[in-house]
């Protein structure tokens, strides 16, 4: 998988997320509510200074640093030069991305931004959506691929697995 379509995929992430709060926050003040379309989904900007669902609040400093450490880590584990499996390669962009356009905030304003409200779940914004659809992938390629490729790496280093004449 080429790294420079993970790089773009993390930063079109980025962008997208920086630029979603953007819009929001011009068009509706902080503690107001507006529904997306008619439906259920409901735009709600909150200022969120914990991590996801708002825990660890007071934690703010410690989540910076993670999320750094975290993000310093996805880049190297993509620059290793390792090729990585598709699930591997876009989980991690879109966990690079997330984190990147929560960590704007940080360092923007000391609090991440969230905006979509489901009623039924706690507000959020498309870096964590971002990040969850990510850890998601990895799960499922760990669940599934992951087996499938030790299982025939291990079929295929087994003495007398290979085609010899006899």
């Amino acid at each position: 998988m080429r790294t420079s379509y993970l790089y773009v995929l993390a930063l079109a992430v980025g962008g997208a997320d920086q630029a979603s709060k953007l819009i929001v926050t011009t068009r509706l003040p902080f503690g107001s509510s507006a529904p997306l379309f008619g439906g259920p989904i409901y735009i709600a900007p909150v200022r969120n200074p914990g991590g996801a669902f708002g825990l660890l609040e007071s934690w703010a400093g410690l989540l910076m640093v993670v999320t750094v450490a975290v993000v310093v880590a996805i880049i190297f584990l993509i620059r290793r030069g390792v090729p990585l499996h598709p699930l591997v390669g876009t989980a991690l962009a879109l966990q690079l991305g997330g984190a990147l356009g929560n960590l704007i905030d940080r360092v923007r304003f000391g609090y991440v931004l969230d905006f979509i409200d489901l009623r039924v779940w706690p507000v959020f914004n498309i870096a964590d959506s971002a990040i969850t659809i990510g850890f998601f992938l990895l799960l499922g390629y760990l669940i599934f691929c992951d087996k499938a490729v030790s299982k025939a790496k291990t079929e295929s280093s087994r003495p007398g697995s290979g085609t010899t004449k006899e």
